[in-house]
């Protein structure tokens, strides 16, 4: 099958594109500061706090990268009643993202607190705990009635348990027709039964498929692992390695973009924010492939938790 021609992706094509994304969201902040001294306490350094910022972090990364490539973007989480909830709320607000908050007020919104001194990381410090069943039932009930709204379904798995009901908002989605694209977390791949496709990395995959001695072998561990699950297709993530769409028609490679890479943080929340998107918007998964690609790409070259809008991507 050909690769879709640039000008063939309108603007009103993504336009018109609803994603529904449900996962885990976090409150990303970063503290800069100088470093002149060390502490006489410990051994460490004093940094001095210069600037704060703070950015929609996790799942709510995800559907910001949806709404930056221009199309609609629903988000669903549960998060804690709490001013870091509050806060990436007001970030959101500004986003033009539906967001479909289940508040708990026994769970603490998820924040990863960065501490950064000349020009690197110092230190993170991460504030999190997991939520009760009870309200994740309930969003479940949310999920079902968002679904005939949206044209894709985005699970943005992080591990903070968020995605308890995963199982039941896939049988839902299938029941509706919905393509189910799906970042996974942990070792346990069962819970994505029935997903239309998953996008692992390299080091994720090799927890659930082990090593793999050669393309051939790979190819093979990958396929057998779609079958089980009822998968159509396993994306893999592989950074300078570019990324290979694993579906009934065999393998299908596109090289990394050659650019120098900054940081990769991010860059699978982009890979998949795009390739929903796309298929949001009537495109294949191996049409969309090669944007995914070219998205993650100029995502690596920019620092900290970035985005790709649609005229970089289609300009």
């Amino acid at each position: 099958m050909k690769t879709q021609h640039p000008h063939t992706i309108e603007a009103k094509q993504i336009a018109a594109s609803r994603v529904l994304v449900v996962g885990d969201v976090m409150l990303d902040r970063y503290w800069y500061g100088a470093v002149d001294r060390i502490s006489p306490e410990a051994p460490v350094p004093v940094v001095r706090i210069t600037r704060e910022e703070e950015r929609s972090g996790g799942a709510a990364n995800v559907a910001y990268n949806v709404a930056i490539l221009g199309a609609q973007a629903s988000l669903l989480t549960v998060v804690g009643d709490d001013e870091a909830s509050l806060k990436l709320e007001a970030i959101l607000a500004k986003t033009g993202i539906r967001t479909h908050f289940g508040r708990d007020a026994d769970l603490k919104t998820t924040v990863k607190l960065r501490i950064i001194g000349r020009q690197q990381q110092l230190l993170r410090l991460d504030f999190e705990n997991t939520p009760k069943n009870a309200l994740l039932a309930s969003q479940s009930v949310t999920f079902e009635n968002l679904l005939p709204s949206h044209d894709a379904v985005l699970f943005s798995d992080y591990g903070k348990g968020g995605l308890a009901h995963v199982g039941d908002m896939i049988t839902l989605a299938r029941a509706q027709g919905k393509p189910i694209l799906i970042d996974p977390k942990g070792t346990d791949y069962s819970r994505y039964k029935n997903a239309n496709v998953i996008t692992p990395n390299r080091a994720e995959l090799q927890q659930v498929i082990g090593e793999w001695a050669s393309e051939e072998d790979l190819t093979a561990k990958v396929q057998q692992l779609r079958t089980q699950l009822h998968l159509d297709a396993v994306l893999l993530t592989r950074s300078e390695e570019g990324m290979t769409l694993f579906d009934a028609q065999g393998p299908l490679h596109v090289s990394a973009q050659a650019r120098e890479v900054f940081d990769v943080t991010g860059a699978g929340d982009t890979v998949i924010a795009t390739l929903a998107t796309l298929v949001g918007g009537g495109l294949t998964l191996r049409q969309a492939l090669p944007w995914a690609n070219r998205a993650g790409g100029l995502v690596v070259g920019k620092f900290g938790t970035a985005t790709v809008a649609y005229e970089e991507l289609f300009g």
